[in-house]
């Protein structure tokens, strides 16, 4: 989640996003933004329908044109033409190579890979965000340095046919060398938290449930 003084927007919305808002208090929430498609990523999109009833209006979905049809499938009721009653209401737009503006937020989309799906990172002045990648080209590299905070996704310490590995979120973080780096996206496999903490680097930390940072 990312907070200005009157901005609130969630990158994702998976399946524990109704937990998540009712967690930190959110009252109000401006925009989506989508980083890809799959169910935990996209599974509680159902739930805005709390911020449609508190604001009268559909809560704005970011994310690109492959997303936005899967969307579509997902929750065909929210795009009805005549809605049942309660449904939730979401305006999707379209994401494409271009900067945009979120009121008073800008935002950069930068393309990375997992496995073979092109997806979505998000570069917010100097904070970035990165899940589910495996890989990131050259050009979308170009675009993520210059960070003062990066999160980026590690699964486990195994080699991952579609998510970094330990070793090679931290080889990306050399590369970018933001003032602090945060891994997410964390199964099981990676161990126990204090003992990865240990071999981290001085500026890298395991993320962790409620973790707040200011940019």
């Amino acid at each position: 989640m990312i907070q200005s003084e009157d901005t609130t927007i969630v990158i994702d919305a998976g399946p524990d996003f109704r937990q998540q808002m009712l967690s930190e208090n959110v009252e109000k929430l401006d925009a989506i933004l989508i980083t890809h498609e799959h169910r935990d990523h996209i599974g509680g999109m159902d739930d805005v329908r709390a911020f449609n009833y508190l604001t009268r209006k559909a809560v704005d979905i970011y994310c690109d044109e492959r997303v936005m049809k899967y969307v579509r499938r997902e929750y065909p009721y929210a795009f009805a033409e005549k809605k049942y009653p309660g449904s939730p209401h979401m305006n999707l737009i379209a994401v494409n190579d271009k900067d945009f503006i979120i009121k008073n937020i800008d935002i950069q989309p930068v393309k990375v890979c997992h496995y073979r799906l092109s997806i979505l990172a998000y570069r917010i002045g100097s904070f970035a965000y990165i899940t589910d990648a495996n890989e990131i080209s050259e050009k979308s590299m170009e675009s993520l340095h210059g960070l003062k905070y990066l999160v980026i996704n590690a699964l486990r310490k195994e080699k991952h046919i579609s998510h970094f590995t330990l070793s090679e979120a931290l080889d990306v973080i050399r590369k970018l060398s933001p003032e602090k780096a945060f891994i997410t996206h964390i199964s099981h496999q990676m161990g126990i938290y204090s003992d990865i903490c240990k071999e981290l680097p001085d500026n890298v930390i395991l993320a962790y449930d409620g973790l707040s940072i200011e940019i």
